[in-house]
Formats: structure tokens, C-alpha cells, sequence
């Protein structure tokens, strides 16, 4: 949607251009998964530093010289911190990120040992898998997550990210929920961009489709909003109705209902207050048409 408004504002007509600009902010959206879940990594790396550094103190205190060191061996942060997959996956990605700004996971770690939840933690002798997960879990949702310096700084790093943040962070919070307790550090997967090949093309078919029928979307709504002329249908909408009504037309195996559901809360979250009023009411309209017409082809059970 978002694309399909930049070439609408842009007056572009160059399809290839605008595609491989959608597949690059896609792409980024991993890129964004990465640098928030290796934050953890680096959150402990550099409390590991902290403390090495603090027992070789000339004068160094009792405490510093036998440091509780609960939050470094931390069950969860050990298996992320040893993990292959997401190594690896930072390591073909190039996410350098925490290196080159560092001040940042200091940030995190001082808000952490400031917050109750450390404290709680550090204080509690009870030591199971399932006490450190979900310290990591309320770490990262109650501390990581919501850090406005953090948000300011990944707004600044690429502006395309500021509608995918509560995306990554909810399949981030969702993942470190379901990390198994095992000795095994690979045990844990980086979470993949596609679901599968076809994921990836369906991105294409509906950008492509919607942008090259534009026309022929168009007719499809005008003729059903007798009190509004083209013009003075919000732009958003009328995107939102085109991509909807492509759905219909031109994807068979996608069900009704998902479709209209999907845009509109994609219309609650990016268009006027009444729009999804709007496009609910003309889309339940068209799929009655398009049913009485039989236009509307669904293929597989439960698709209407």
C-alpha cells in the first residue's frame, strides 16, 4: 500500500524501480529483526565487560571482586549468545550496528539494573530455565522494546522502519517465549523473512496486479459510491480499495473475509477515522455483486 502511495505521490511509472525499492524495504525489515534480537547478545556482552573490568580495580570492593553474575548466566542470553544461526545471519546481513554504536546497549544495560524487574531477579535464589526466560521476556518487552532513545535511534538509522518496529517486536517477544530449554544453543532459529517461495510472490502479483489495473479497480468502486466523485475519495482509501478488490478478483485461495478484515485494519491504522466504515460498507457491497454475478472464485474450503 505504502508503495503503491509513493508511486501514486512520485507520478512514477517505472514498475521495476518501484518493486525493487518494495523488496528492499522488506528486506530491511530483517535486517531491523537482527539488530533488535542481537541486542540482548550485546546487552550481556557488555555487562560481561562491566564486570571484568570492575573486580581488576586496584581498590576493587568485596562486591566487585565476586560479583553476582545471575544476568550473565542467564539461560536464554547464553543460548542466543551462542547461536549459530543468528551469528551467522548477522554475519551475511552486515549488522554492525551495536559496534559502531554502542552508547546505545549501555543505555539498555543502565535502564535494566535500574528497573525492579533486575532487582527482583538478581535477589531471587530460585535459578530455573523458566526464571530467566521470562526475565528476557520482560526485559525485552518492558525495557528494550519501548526505549524512546532506542526508537529515536532506529527512526534516524532508516525511516521505513517506524511501521515495522511492533511488528519485529512482537515476533521477537513471541519467539523468546517459545525457546526450549536445551543444551543445545541451536536449538533456536532466526526467524525467516518469506513463510515459503510463494510468500514472496505474492508480494509481486499484488503490487504488479493492482498498480497495472489500476483502471479497471477503479470502475469496480466508483460506480458504488454515487455520493463521492473519484477526487474526493481520500487517496488512501482508494488504494486500499483497489488492493482489496484485486484480492477478489485475481487471488483465489485468499478467503473473503481475510481480505476485508486485513485492509480494513490497515485502514484504522493509516487513513481517517471513518474510512474503515467506508471501505467496509463498499466492499460488502461488491462481494454481493460479485456473488450474484458469479465473479467472485474461490478455490478451497472455507474461502467465502
Amino acid at each position: 500500500m505504502q508503495s503503491i502511495y509513493a508511486m501514486h505521490q512520485n507520478g512514477s511509472d517505472n514498475l521495476e524501480k518501484e518493486e525493487k525499492f518494495l523488496f528492499h524495504s522488506i528486506e530491511n525489515i530483517q535486517d531491523l529483526y537482527l539488530i533488535m534480537l542481537s541486542s540482548l547478545v550485546e546487552i550481556k556482552k557488555a555487562e560481561e565487560d562491566f564486570i571484568d573490568k570492575s573486580s581488576k580495580k586496584h581498590l576493587a570492593t568485596q562486591e566487585e571482586r565476586n560479583p553476582n553474575k545471575k544476568f550473565i548466566n542467564n539461560a536464554v542470553l547464553d543460548i542466543l549468545s551462542e547461536n549459530n544461526s543468528l551469528s551467522i545471519a548477522l554475519e551475511d546481513r552486515k549488522i554492525t550496528n551495536w559496534k559502531n554504536n554502542d552508547d546505545y546497549i549501555l543505555i539498555l544495560l543502565d535502564a535494566i539494573k535500574k528497573s525492579k524487574l533486575y532487582d527482583t531477579y538478581m535477589r531471587n535464589n530460585v535459578n530455573t530455565f523458566e526464571e530467566d526466560q521470562q526475565f528476557v521476556v520482560d526485559v525485552f518487552t518492558e525495557i528494550i522494546a519501548p526505549n524512546e532513545k532506542l526508537y529515536d535511534y532506529l527512526e534516524d538509522h532508516k525511516l521505513t522502519w517506524i511501521d515495522d518496529i511492533p511488528l519485529v517486536n512482537t515476533a521477537i517477544q513471541k519467539q523468546l517465549k517459545q525457546i526450549k530449554n536445551s543444551s543445545d544453543p541451536d536449538s533456536f532459529y532466526v526467524s525467516k523473512l518469506y513463510k515459503d517461495a510463494d510468500d514472496k510472490e505474492f508480494v509481486r502479483n499484488l503490487f504488479r496486479k493492482t498498480v497495472l489495473n489500476n483502471p479497471e479497480l477503479t470502475k469496480e468502486f466508483i460506480d458504488k459510491t454515487p455520493n463521492w466523485d473519484a477526487e474526493r475519495i481520500a487517496e488512501i482509501d482508494a488504494i486500499i480499495l483497489k488492493m482489496a478488490i484485486c484480492e477478489f478478483l485475481k487471488f483465489p485461495s485468499i478467503p473473503v473475509k481475510v481480505t476485508i478484515n486485513e485492509y480494513l485494519e490497515i485502514a484504522k491504522e493509516y487513513s481517517t477515522p471513518k474510512s474503515s466504515i467506508f471501505i467496509n460498507g463498499i466492499l460488502d457491497n461488491l462481494v454481493k455483486d460479485y456473488q450474484k454475478d458469479n465473479r467472485l472464485i474461490k478455490t478451497g474450503r472455507g474461502l467465502m
